[in-house]
């Protein structure tokens, strides 16, 4: 049924009208309008920090409006939490799944709505039996009575999906749901979505995979730097459209570029690869990844929001397992990297959220530089303090870190200073390779500049550099090469004169996505063993 069906009514189930959201120092939503329609699928789209989730918020009731007006089914409404929200039909399914994993599936499903007999207590044969007709649809064939944590990722999601669905919902947010499904399950929540627009209900899809988008939605509402770009039908926008309004591009010359998956030629004989990233997988992360850096070059790793460059940069620096693929720094292949082998070997990773994976803001500056170079300056577990402060001297000389002292503690810097400190940090470990992921976010324009030429010189004196950016422009006019991911596999390899914004955008929208082919397929429940009669007595330990 398509929002276009005449015995659909044209009334909104539920209308943003002028929405404003702010933060301390931060506008988050701009007068944002959206409006959702019996039956339909409706994809929510933008780059991180567009301002999706804040919309999806107030929506779902998490955050109240600064300004702007909510309507539900016509009817003025004004939700003070996600219980009001719900309770006017509202449900939300997160990426991070909501749900209580040392309770059993069934009580999951049914929490706070239990069947009871006569007597008050919990009709746990009424419980499991009803449990199990709600899976059915899904796919999902498991004993209900053992705990969600003893299930896959994907049985999880599909046990929130329907628990969601079951609670009289007239709207369903799904945000990001296939990112931990199998190539199977995604098939079958494609069957749920289309069973619910049938009955009438609304779905908001928030997704980074165009192909979902375009298999599943009628229409789409995109979103960039907390304002409203575009709405209408995605039947009307091609995939390079999509991809220009997203990021803030024209995408005339971009039309004209067209795209070839290029072969690396851009490549110096005399210089071996400082950096070999060969077919890196993670399971629904990663597909057959390879990248390669040499001395002196400057690799930028391109793709939208999800494409899976941070990913490949940790999976790189030993800070995310892989399922396969290989890793070469200088020639030496690191076996089963960790971070610790991987900063030895001259990796050095410098992350896309430093305030949560990188600076220690309650320590000191110099603290915080010493701190990944201590093994190299210590003797028998002695630190040297000397050579620890002419390292710290040296750096925040050549990096200009502007402080009152160097026991200045980090979290009172401002942004730029202390990607500074960090970037100190993993320059004193004398790295032969360089990841950095996002460096210039969140800074203002000058300390930009600055890191942005430090850059440069680092590269000028040999240094490999893996630089990931959202900033096309950066990106770009920042690196020699630039290597394409969209849905965790190359979309193409972009060099010399390919190496443009135009270029960028049309490896994004056109290249076809390497499928997984790596990765078992298996549907819900999967390898979690036979499952038993959902009438049975309550296994042990049954709360």
């Amino acid at each position: 049924m398509s929002p276009s069906d005449p015995a659909v009514p044209d009334e909104p189930l539920i209308e943003a009208t002028g929405i404003v959201k702010r933060f301390p120092g931060v506008l988050a939503l701009d007068d944002v309008s959206f409006d959702l329609r019996p039956g339909e699928a409706h994809a929510l789209v933008g780059e991180n920090g567009a301002g999706k989730s804040t919309l999806l918020k107030v929506l779902t009731g998490v955050y109240r409006p600064d300004a702007g007006s909510l309507r539900v089914c016509g009817e003025p409404a004004a939700f003070s939490g996600p219980m009001d929200a719900q309770n006017a039909g509202v449900q939300a399914i997160h990426q991070e799944i909501g749900l209580v994993p040392l309770m059993s599936v069934a009580r999951n499903l049914l929490l706070g709505r239990e069947p009871r007999t006569r007597l008050g207590l919990l009709d746990m044969r009424a419980l499991h039996r009803r449990a199990a007709e709600l899976l059915e649809p899904y796919g999902v064939r498991v004993d209900v009575r053992r705990p969600l944590r003893s299930f896959g990722v994907g049985t999880q999601q599909m046990v929130a999906l329907a628990r969601a669905v079951s609670v009289d919902a007239r709207v369903v947010v799904m945000d990001e749901p296939t990112s931990s499904l199998e190539p199977r399950e995604v098939e079958t929540l494609f069957g749920v979505i289309d069973r619910l627009r049938a009955q009438g209900i609304a779905v908001v899809y928030v997704s980074h995979r165009m192909d979902e988008l375009f298999r599943v939605c009628d229409r789409v509402t995109v979103l960039r730097d907390g304002r409203l770009v575009h709405t209408g039908a995605l039947a009307d926008l091609d995939r390079l459209r999509l991809v220009s309004l997203m990021l803030g591009r024209d995408a005339a010359e971009v039309r004209a570029h067209g795209l070839t998956k290029f072969s690396g030629d851009h490549e110096r004989a005399d210089d071996a690869p400082v950096l070999e990233a060969r077919g890196l997988t993670r399971r629904h992360q990663l597909h057959g990844v390879s990248v390669t850096v040499r001395p002196g070059e400057v690799v930028g790793l391109g793709g939208l929001l999800g494409s899976g460059r941070s990913e490949t940069a940790k999976a790189i620096a030993g800070a995310l397992p892989t399922d396969g693929g290989t890793v070469v720094i200088a020639g030496t292949e690191l076996r089963r990297p960790t971070t610790a082998r991987s900063t030895r070997a001259g990796v050095a990773l410098l992350p896309e959220d430093r305030k949560a994976e990188g600076i220690v803001p309650t320590l000191s500056i110099r603290d915080n530089i010493a701190l990944a170079a201590l093994p190299a300056l210590s003797r028998a577990g002695l630190v040297s303090e000397a050579r620890i402060d002419r390292i710290v001297e040296t750096f925040m000389t050549r990096l200009r870190i502007k402080a009152s002292s160097v026991q200045q503690r980090v979290g009172e810097l401002s942004g730029g200073n202390q990607q500074k400190v960090l970037l100190a940090r993993w320059l004193a470990t004398g790295p032969k390779v360089l990841l950095l992921d996002e460096p210039t976010r969140g800074i203002d324009v000058g300390a930009k500049a600055e890191v942005q030429t430090l850059i440069d010189e680092l590269a000028q004196e040999g240094l490999g550099v893996l630089l990931i950016s959202s900033d096309l422009e950066e990106l770009v006019e920042g690196s020699d090469r630039v290597v394409v991911l969209r849905d965790g596999a190359v979309a193409g390899e972009l060099t010399g004169d390919q190496v443009t914004e135009q270029g960028v955008m049309a490896a994004i929208a056109t290249a076809p996505a390497t499928p997984p082919t790596t990765e078992p397929a298996a549907g819900p429940g999967a390898g979690e063993g036979p499952a038993r009669p959902a009438e049975d007595a309550p296994s042990p330990g049954e709360d």
